[in-house]
């Protein structure tokens, strides 16, 4: 039924855009628009449709592509890569008509998509409690001074993302009543961006509140996956990739920024796998395999208040999240202290969840050497009564983050009966011994779903959640 009404969508779509360019004119889709944001150092495709046989020709930075469209009307050119350049400009689309898209930027381009967490919009984080600073820039009043032209930003709208817009609009400057409708972490990873790079960025959000993963992916896509030849896939596949992920293909852009699982909570191999297909299949889209995507660990939680999960279950899904980053180019943040409110499921520090997925884009885009992730586990060693743990991204040194003990560590023998761990830093390896385990074999670090540690590294980033018994058993797709 679902596939059906898809096909039903895509032809009624076509038959569209077929009436209107049998009246000889050129129609773009609605992601080409004023004050449009073209990715840097990439070829870059201007698509539509028109009548067929009508030549149609594009005019930018210099450049001049002409075509023919198909047989079906459609038509597509790519631009040769630009430079940077936060110069407005027109681009120029002629066929028997003429549009001219006007003050068109040239930088980085962002794809952020995912459930409320993503869409959490700027109005209401600039409702939050001020958090505890002296500045006078506080991220909470962002939007008073939020009006850099070099940011722009674009929401995808369900609705009318598929139809054709003869106003060219969507495309703003991040400011005033676009701003406050848009997605704070998108909003904050493009101004930490900016900051660096110092070229134009484009942010386009793509998210839906409550939404699971299965929406996001092309419902053929899973077909492709042998995981799931024995595992039915619910959650009504397609419902939103058809109308708010590929109407925006093949739009140039960086990479894709993705916040979500809280309504996936519950699983785990299997969300490792649809992670999977959907990485794979928006890379395949865009015919890009090499396009990064960069995730959100969930933050604390008490998914316990419903009956069917434990204090575990969190914990468990993390350990899945963890899993993807074996996929070739991808990242994720760790966010253990970004909820002062564990009942709370949407957590308001969305500043720093676009700041630390900067610190990702930025290390592993754009080859800064900044730290970008807190300490990772890499290795167990037993030291008879002791355990000595080492780590990955120790940047600067590992701290306690408020100067107490380490805390929510624990220990076990082989009777797997946990408890707390004493711990010490000690030359940037972790020391755990308890006087209830002699011959201690596993060790757990914030193994559930409200702990809020205080293990960091000197460069400020809370350490990645992780057991040392029974790890997932997952290995990527060749």
């Amino acid at each position: 039924m679902l596939r059906r009404y898809y096909i039903a969508f895509g032809l009624a779509l076509a038959g569209c855009l077929s009436a209107l360019s049998s009246n000889a004119t050129v129609i773009l889709p609605k992601i080409l628009g004023n004050g449009m944001v073209l990715q840097r150092n990439q070829p870059v495709p201007i698509w539509g449709t028109a009548a067929k046989g009508e030549k149609v020709t594009v005019r930018f930075a210099g450049q001049t592509k002409t075509v023919t469209p198909d047989t079906g009307g459609r038509w597509k050119v790519y631009l040769k890569p630009m430079e940077a350049s936060a110069k407005g400009r027109d681009l120029t689309i002629s066929g028997t008509n003429k549009i001219v898209l006007t003050d068109v930027l040239v930088g980085e381009v962002w794809l952020c998509s995912g459930q409320s967490n993503m869409q959490y919009e700027m109005r209401k984080n600039s409702k939050v409690a001020r958090p505890d600073t002296s500045s006078d820039k506080s991220p909470i009043d962002e939007l008073e001074r939020a009006h850099n032209p070099a940011i722009r930003i674009f929401l995808v709208d369900r609705k009318r993302q598929p139809k054709p817009d003869s106003t060219h609009s969507g495309w703003s400057i991040a400011q005033d009543s676009a701003l406050r409708a848009f997605s704070a972490a998108g909003y904050f990873f493009g101004k930490k961006l900016y900051a660096e790079l110092k070229v134009p960025i484009g942010v386009i959000s793509s998210a839906v509140s409550g939404s699971r993963i299965e929406p996001w992916i092309n419902e053929t896509a899973f077909n492709s996956e042998p995981y799931f030849k024995t595992i039915k896939v619910d959650g009504d596949p397609g419902k939103f990739y058809h109308p708010m992920i590929e109407t925006l293909a093949p739009y140039a852009i960086k990479g894709f920024l993705w916040y979500q699982g809280e309504s996936n909570v519950g699983e785990t191999m299997s969300y490792i796998y649809k992670m999977q297909v959907l990485i794979n299949s928006w890379r395949k889209l865009w015919n890009n395999d090499k396009l990064p995507f960069y995730y959100v660990q969930l933050a604390p939680y008490t998914n316990s208040q419903d009956k069917k999960f434990t204090t575990e279950t969190l914990p468990e899904f993390r350990e899945a999240q963890v899993q993807v980053l074996q996929i070739p180019r991808t990242g994720m943040i760790v966010t253990t202290d970004l909820n002062d409110n564990v009942k709370n499921i949407h957590p308001p520090f969305k500043w720093e969840i676009g700041r630390r997925l900067a610190l990702v884009a930025l290390a592993k885009s754009y080859g800064s050497k900044a730290e970008y992730s807190g300490p990772v586990y890499a290795k167990m060693d037993i030291d008879r009564d002791q355990v000595v743990l080492k780590f990955d991204h120790v940047g600067k040194g590992l701290i306690s983050s408020d100067g107490k003990p380490l805390t929510h560590f624990v220990i076990a023998g082989a009777d797997k009966k946990f408890v707390p761990a004493n711990v010490m830093i000690k030359d940037d390896v972790l020391v755990l011994s308890s006087p209830e385990v002699k011959k201690p074999v596993a060790v757990r670090f914030a193994w559930d779903e409200a702990a809020q540690p205080n293990f960091y590294n000197k460069d400020g980033l809370p350490a990645m959640p992780f057991r040392t018994d029974n790890p997932l058993n997952y290995k990527p797709a060749n």
